[in-house]
């Protein structure tokens, strides 16, 4: 082999290596830049917590609205939970028309508190039922995926929070009263994620549009499932993102639809029975644990779980 040939051998072989770091580079950038995967959360879990909470009803005249040992006894059971799995509880009193309101408030240690993440849903039901979808299911769902956080022992840049917020069903009073608590704290939340309604019997899947960021996440998580949504319309203004939202906080969530008629488009998107109400017992007595549909409230949670690792790694 001649100097000149041996040469060039060796500038290809240079350029091959430094071809193959660069792909390698490449590779290794956009595995860093990936969103980290969550685990699936199992729906025989949450499903578990609805019945606990159904129990909790019918012990306590069929309901677990503000101001009724069912609603005590629901904190009592969320907040039991979170203390054995290692979060820093804080029951929040406040006063809402004569009676005492509470609002549970669970931090998991670690991560940057300037830039904390927080998931939140409403605990009460109305007095004429137990509220098993409204909104029991949003409360089980971020109860088990805060549950998941533990089991993982997982390490977020961002700080994580959860809150279960009392006396919505009268106006988001405990939401208010906590956003108002904060003062200028506010300023310190990243992003609040709500979730009021999410195993719909007929369900719908609709994300809401209030923050582009947070929007994305939920949408790019639904389209990886072949799932459609739809823009969230419903309850804008009508549930605990709303005191977060006024105070400039960013806001997401998810809604899987109350009393307004599914359409035939939505119905051939999702399924279920076009004509019908998303929820027909929606605020009745007919809220039960046999008013959930699994499927809806799988991919629902499993969608939170998703938005809590990306957006607090």
């Amino acid at each position: 082999m001649t100097r000149t040939a041996r040469t060039r051998r060796l500038t290809l072989a240079t350029g091959a290596c430094a071809a193959v770091v660069g792909l390698l580079g490449v590779a290794a950038s956009a595995q860093a830049t990936a969103p980290t995967a969550a685990p699936d959360i199992p729906v025989a879990d949450i499903k578990a917590d609805l019945a606990k909470f159904q129990s909790i009803a019918d012990a306590n005249n069929g309901t677990r609205a503000h101001g009724t040992a069912g609603y005590q006894a629901s904190i009592d059971y969320v907040k039991g939970k979170l203390d054995a799995a290692g979060f820093t509880t804080q029951v929040q009193e406040f006063n809402s028309g004569g009676a005492k309101g509470y609002n549970l408030i669970a931090d998991w240690p670690g991560g940057d508190e300037s830039k904390t993440v927080m998931s939140g849903a409403h605990l009460d039901s109305v007095p004429a039922g137990p509220g098993i979808n409204d909104n029991g299911s949003g409360s089980a769902g971020i109860l088990e995926v805060a549950l998941a956080v533990a089991k993982a022992d997982l390490k977020p840049t961002k700080h994580l929070r959860f809150g279960w917020w009392g006396d919505e069903e009268d106006g988001m009073i405990g939401s208010s009263h906590y956003v108002d608590s904060l003062g200028a704290d506010t300023a310190k939340l990243d992003s609040y994620l709500n979730f009021d309604m999410i195993g719909s019997p007929n369900p719908g899947y609709f994300v809401y549009d209030d923050d582009a960021r947070l929007e994305k996440v939920f949408k790019d998580w639904f389209a990886s499932k072949d799932i459609a949504t739809e823009k969230e319309t419903e309850g804008d203004g009508r549930s605990d993102h709303a005191p977060f939202k006024d105070a400039g906080v960013p806001v997401g969530g998810l809604f899987s639809g109350a009393d307004y008629i599914k359409t035939d488009a939505q119905a051939k998107a999702w399924g279920g029975e076009a004509g019908k109400a998303f929820d027909a017992c929606y605020h009745e007595s007919c809220d039960t644990s046999k008013n959930i549909d699994d499927t809806a409230l799988d991919n629902h949670t499993d969608a939170i779980a998703q938005a809590v690792w990306e957006l607090s790694s």
